[in-house]
């Protein structure tokens, strides 16, 4: 497995399944970033639009990857949050932007 795969960078619109349910994946078909939120069945992304904005730059995949790794907790807040606000359903997808 290259260092990019095992860091949760999928290179391929065909390897875009969640290395584990806590690892955050890039997903390259719709150029955001994936993870799994705390206590919800779907799947939350932020697009790579949303990390320039965090950023000031625009980031690569692997910088979104390590972005989220280094403020999980905010992540994971944000989705929550927009879970509740939203009433999402326990298992839909949803997005984070940054409007949300």
């Amino acid at each position: 497995m290259s260092s990019i795969a095992s860091a949760g960078v999928a290179g391929s619109a065909g390897n875009q399944l969640m290395l584990d349910s806590k690892s955050p994946t890039w997903r390259d078909d719709i150029d955001a970033l994936e993870f799994q939120p705390a206590d919800h069945q779907g799947a939350c992304m932020m697009h790579r639009r949303a990390f320039r904005m965090l950023l000031r730059a625009t980031p690569s995949p692997q910088q979104c990857v390590d972005y989220y790794h280094s403020h999980q907790d905010a992540f994971q807040a944000a989705a929550r949050a927009k879970v509740l606000r939203a009433s999402v359903v326990s298992n839909a997808n949803f997005h984070i932007t940054s409007r949300t």
